[in-house]
């Protein structure tokens, strides 16, 4: 079995992992695109739509990281659509076009049943409508013994990392203040709940953070 991981969040330096008023034209709520200026121009985000290019250096390694050897993935339902309550449009596949970046089976967390949607490039997305523990472990049976990536947003990273779920967790820290939006660390006890720093690198762009579990790790230089 792997592992459970979140990886590549970007979070803002007050703790933010997306802005406010979520809609269409602001998929991460108001100014919450400023968060992934580490991300976008490497070579691994470039490959994701459909293009060639791109940095090499420690953003890219941990961009690489957060996708590699993910068998099946979870996401709230905003990670999927701005809509709430019932499904009315059901001609809305998600934010990512014909072919999604997962390609490999994701799991919806969700109120509302839907069917599952078949997309290219090898992802079918999923409708959970039973909760993170009924997610969780059908995402584990699709992933065998690939890793299982919580891939937000911030509720669901929350709930996982309060339920003693997650095995490890990698946060990018990029330097912009939102001052309001969704809170990651709001009310959570890290030490408490298990985790240490594992490792610590800062670029130009972020400051890469990864917590375990790990006991008595300290960060790398």
């Amino acid at each position: 079995m792997g592992r459970v991981r979140v990886a590549g969040f970007s979070l803002s330096l007050d703790g933010f992992g997306a802005g406010p008023e979520q809609s269409l034209q602001d998929p991460l709520g108001k100014r919450g695109g400023e968060l992934h200026g580490w991300l976008r121009g490497t070579k691994t985000f470039l490959a994701m739509v459909g293009k060639g290019g791109g940095s090499e250096g420690v953003d890219e390694t941990f961009a690489h990281r957060s996708m590699d050897g993910c068998g099946a993935f979870i996401l709230g339902r905003n990670m999927f659509t701005p809509e709430r309550g019932e499904w009315l449009d059901a001609s809305w596949k998600g934010w990512w076009g014909d072919d999604p970046p997962y390609h490999a089976p994701t799991f919806i967390l969700t109120h509302h049943a839907r069917e599952p949607i078949v997309m290219e490039g090898g992802t079918t997305f999923h409708f959970v409508t039973d909760g993170i523990h009924a997610a969780l472990e059908r995402a584990r049976d699709a992933a065998g013994t690939r890793d299982v990536k919580i891939g937000g947003g911030v509720s669901t990273v929350r709930q996982y990392l309060q339920a003693g779920l997650v095995d490890e967790l990698h946060f990018a820290l990029s330097p912009v203040l939102l001052g309001r939006g969704e809170a990651m660390f709001e009310g959570l006890d890290l030490p408490a709940l298990g985790y240490g720093v594992m490792e610590s690198t800062a670029t130009a762009l972020a400051t890469h953070v990864v917590l375990g579990r790990e006991a008595n790790r300290t960060a790398k230089p």
